[in-house]
This record gives C-alpha cells, sequence and structure tokens, in this order.
C-alpha cells in the first residue's frame, strides 16, 4: 500500500509569486506528494511586522494563487495562531493531524544552510524529513556539504530538488509595485489583480 505523503510550503508569500508554485510543483512531481500545504506565515520572528502586508491579504493571495491546481491546499495554522510564528509548532500540528502521513517541509538551500539558527533545530530535523530547492547564489558544493552533514546526523532526512533558476522574489516585486513597473507573469494573474484591486505596496 503507497504511504501518503504531504509536502508543507511555509513562507511569509508577500506576495507569492510562480517561482514559489514551481518549487511546490516541482516537490511534488519528484517526490511523488500526495498534497502541498501551503502555510502562509502569522507574525514571523525574523521579520519586522511593519514591513509585512496584512495576514489577510498575503492569505487570500495565496488562496488565489493555488486555485488551479488540484494538488494544492492551503491552511490558516500561523495565522490563527497568537505570538510568533516557529516551524516547528507548525510541523508538530501537522503530524498530529495526518499521524499516517510522512511529512516533508519544503525549504530554500538558504534556509538551510542556516537552519541551526531556527527555534528547537535539533528537534526540527528529528520532527520532519525536507525537500531542499537549490536557489541562485547559494554555492552548489556547499549545499551538498550541509545536506550530507545532517544527513548523516539524522539519517536520510533532506533530499535537494532542481528547479528552473527564476531570479524573482518578493521583495522585487513589491518593489517593482511602488515603482510603478510591469509585474505581469511574475506571479499568477489572479494575484497581480488582486494587488491592483487593493492597491498593496503603493
Amino acid at each position: 500500500m503507497k504511504s501518503n505523503k504531504i509536502g508543507i510550503m511555509g513562507g511569509t508569500f508577500d506576495p507569492v509569486h510562480i517561482g514559489h508554485l514551481i518549487i511546490a510543483e516541482e516537490s511534488r512531481v519528484n517526490f511523488d506528494l500526495d498534497k502541498i500545504i501551503f502555510v502562509p506565515t502569522g507574525e514571523p520572528p525574523h521579520k519586522n511586522l511593519k514591513n509585512v502586508t496584512s495576514a489577510k491579504d498575503r492569505y487570500e493571495m495565496t488562496l488565489l494563487s493555488i486555485m488551479h491546481n488540484p494538488y494544492f491546499y492551503i491552511s490558516d495554522i500561523e495565522i490563527k495562531r497568537e505570538g510568533l510564528t516557529y516551524t516547528i509548532d507548525t510541523i508538530k500540528y501537522f503530524k498530529k493531524r495526518y499521524p499516517k502521513s510522512e511529512i516533508f517541509f519544503i525549504i530554500g538551500a538558504d534556509s538551510l544552510i542556516n537552519i541551526d539558527k531556527w527555534k528547537n533545530s535539533e528537534e526540527l530535523l528529528r520532527e520532519s524529513k525536507f525537500i531542499v530547492a537549490k536557489r541562485v547564489g547559494i554555492e552548489y558544493s556547499l549545499l551538498e556539504e550541509r545536506i550530507n552533514e545532517i544527513n548523516d546526523k539524522y539519517s536520510k532526512i533532506v533530499f535537494s530538488v532542481t528547479t528552473p533558476y527564476i531570479d524573482i522574489s518578493s521583495t522585487d516585486i513589491r518593489k517593482r509595485v511602488k515603482n510603478g513597473e510591469n509585474i505581469k507573469y511574475y506571479l499568477p494573474l489572479d494575484v497581480e489583480a488582486y494587488i491592483k484591486k487593493n492597491r498593496l505596496y503603493r
């Protein structure tokens, strides 16, 4: 019997863009995941809340971006959580909700390199498996070294996925909107329309 495998895609998603969606889909296809759950952060501990768009807007944009993929879902667990949001709490929540499923947390290479700085990082590495997307700016040899280091210590829990190098960031999109520049095809059309309608990032 095939085991159920779930991918968790966390992020601020301010806004969500095609880079996020491509990483999620490539992870799903390459690792035969049954579904991907997008989890917009509530109060991320590493960002200044004054510079983060409201949770409602980020949730709505993420929801709009995944509507046409039957394997993509969304959870408001972090948005509803009071106080700062930590990955370890989210992983424990999904492991409890899906006790018979294999949980994979999808992150970027830069996040894996710095995972020791995350809250309860050792517990986190014991609780979940990870799919790491290679990113521009992170040397491949450095990433492989880090993956091997973690896998030697915690058994084989980290897997890498190769995705097209798309040099798009949420920061760049926000700057483009502020400067009146084009963002078409940087993100789904429904998300672009939402940004314009609600005058975000101006």
